[in-house]
């Protein structure tokens, strides 16, 4: 946690002023204790109404001039603590933002999303309470000790033996709860993602059946955090009467010592009174101080796993500071010996993978499922750097590129069809923020998304809803490769991206990336993911993965004589006039 306290910087001043304005607080309530003494030994004993009044009237005034000092001292940690979870959170997004596939990987969304959240909100609501309890407390506590003292010595040793006790009570508790709190933020966490799972895969879920299980391993990982959480409860219910009843304890044994010295005319009912109050003020500063702790412990288990994030390095370093020159005519793209491997995973997803695609090449790729096609075209644009090999892009290796530059070369539509809530205009501009209308109908036109655009109420200003879940899987997907291709892109990935689509419309767009090419006079090189040995067959160059290696590399012609891999994905999806057509 102190390490996040950077955040703190621009918010100085209220830093210092709410603690010092809760002080101030703290000595007006130090003082009610002696004006309510001086009311009974002075005001009551001799019937003198005029000085209740005036006691009277100063207590009400030290009231509102507390309570000023009290509301002065929220504004202020309320102000720096809202201005540290906004810096906190806006420095933290920045870095997920800038971590690589790899290191999203590791973490997880749901972990992620919990710590952008709740994490960032404990640890606001700790720094809050530091800054409006931390010196209160123990002032509130060494100040009563004091007054006490002050009034009576023999009577004011019944403090120091209650004040321990207390302490320890205190101590014990939160001994036995900190522990179950830090762990109620890892059930948070589970709780988060199979939200999550469930949300995103609705459909899934209810097409297998499994609403029941879903709902009873929800439950149980709900209930299991329920009962954590009452458990804690239940340990820290414990707290207020183990405390009153020490408290009250005192109480008795300050009224019996105080009946004493006063029958032996040391003392007065007023001090005794005070001496009462000031055990209260204790007691409840104590609580005080408890709440305050647990808060902090909250605070600092989240400040860890907030740290956790800001202490994870980006693996892929962005460290080329001059832009390279190329021809700016499509780009050749070459890798070679590749080899890849996920963080933790058992074997590599990729092995010596070497091949070239040539400008304006249109470049299959065709294997089982995991056989490393995503990965593959992954780390054209970076998303990942290789394990060992390297890989060119118009002569130079990928990693000499900067991001921008490498990245603005190459336009990705990924498996999953990813718009966002705004209109087709907005999301169109993603690919390109200053395109013009027409260079979005054209990239509409060849995404063969132009027909359906049309037809919407407002046409490129129609609403996307999030995730586009007010448009068909085949519609999705469309606009995501008109997205990718209003850039232009010297390399055009599509990651399996044609999947919803008809074979009709799957080579119709197949037919406009060649003629949007040649019309833009720029020969894009393109790679072509996909199931479908109908939509590679036609390609330049096929490339058949197995098991993360490179089974073969050819024309269709030449992979059926010789890949046998290939050639039985091709008997399993073509006829075989269709397959022995070229």
């Amino acid at each position: 946690m102190r390490k996040l306290l950077r955040y703190l910087r621009g918010y100085i001043r209220e830093t210092i002023l709410a603690p010092l304005f809760k002080m101030l607080e703290a000595s007006f309530e130090l003082i009610v204790p002696l004006v309510t003494a001086q009311i009974i030994d002075v005001g009551i004993r001799t019937q003198d109404t005029g000085f209740i009044w005036k006691m009277c009237l100063v207590m009400v005034a030290l009231g509102v001039i507390g309570l000023v000092c009290s509301l002065t001292a929220q504004y202020f940690s309320a102000k720096a603590a809202m201005g540290f979870s906004t810096a906190l959170r806006k420095d933290l997004f920045a870095h997920i933002s800038s971590l690589s596939y790899r290191e999203l990987d590791a973490v997880g969304t749901p972990t992620l999303i919990t710590r952008m959240t709740s994490d960032v909100n404990q640890a606001q609501t700790g720094v809050n309470l530091v800054l409006r309890l931390f010196l209160r407390s123990p002032f509130i506590v060494i100040g009563a000790l004091i007054m006490a003292f002050s009034i009576d010595v023999p009577v004011a040793m019944v403090f120091l033996a209650a004040v321990p006790l207390i302490s320890l009570v205190i101590y014990f508790i939160m001994r036995w709860t900190v522990p179950i709190y830090k762990d109620v933020q890892k059930m948070l966490d589970r709780i988060s993602r199979l939200t999550r799972e469930n949300h995103v895969g609705a459909r899934v879920v209810r097409a297998f059946g499994r609403q029941q299980e879903e709902i009873r391993e929800f439950d149980q990982a709900d209930s299991l955090f329920t009962r954590t959480q009452m458990s804690a409860g239940k340990i820290s219910a414990l707290l207020n009467p183990l405390t009153y009843v020490i408290m009250n304890l005192a109480i008795v044994a300050i009224l019996w010592a105080g009946s004493r010295q006063v029958d032996a005319g040391r003392l007065t009912q007023g001090e005794v009174t005070a001496l009462v109050n000031y055990m209260t003020q204790i007691l409840l500063a104590l609580l005080a101080l408890a709440n305050l702790i647990v808060a902090v412990t909250k605070a600092a288990a989240s400040g860890v796993r907030l740290n956790e994030i800001f202490d994870m390095n980006p693996s892929l370093k962005d460290e080329a500071q001059q832009e390279i020159k190329s021809s700016f005519a499509g780009s050749r793209v070459v890798f070679s010996n590749v080899d890849f491997s996920y963080t933790h995973s058992g074997a590599p997803a990729l092995a010596g993978i070497t091949f070239s695609a040539e400008k304006g090449e249109v470049v299959g790729i065709i294997g089982g499922t995991g056989s490393g096609k995503s990965t593959l075209v992954n780390l054209i644009p970076r998303f990942y750097d290789v394990s060992s090999g390297k890989v060119e892009v118009d002569g130079y290796p990928a990693d000499r590129y900067p991001l921008k530059q490498l990245r603005e070369k190459v336009g990705v539509v990924p498996q999953r069809a990813v718009l966002f809530k705004g209109t087709i205009r907005e999301n169109l501009r993603w690919g390109k923020e200053d395109a013009t209308e027409e260079e979005m109908y054209r990239a509409l036109e060849a995404a063969q998304a132009l027909e359906f655009v049309e037809k919407m109420e407002g046409k490129l200003d129609a609403p996307v809803a999030q995730g586009g879940r007010n448009l068909s899987g085949g519609q999705r997907q469309r606009l995501t490769i008109a997205r990718a291709l209003v850039r232009n892109p010297e390399i055009l990935i599509l990651d399996d991206s044609a999947s919803a689509l008809d074979y009709a419309t799957d080579a119709a767009l197949r037919r406009a990336l060649r003629e949007q090419s040649r019309q833009a006079g720029q020969e894009m090189t393109v790679f072509l993911v996909s199931q479908r040995a109908a939509s590679v067959k036609q390609a330049d160059k096929i490339l058949v993965l197995d098991d993360g290696r490179l089974a073969g590399a050819g024309t269709h012609g030449e992979l059926l004589e010789s890949c046998q891999v290939y050639k039985e994905i091709c008997l399993s999806q073509l006829s075989e006039k269709e397959v022995a057509a070229t």
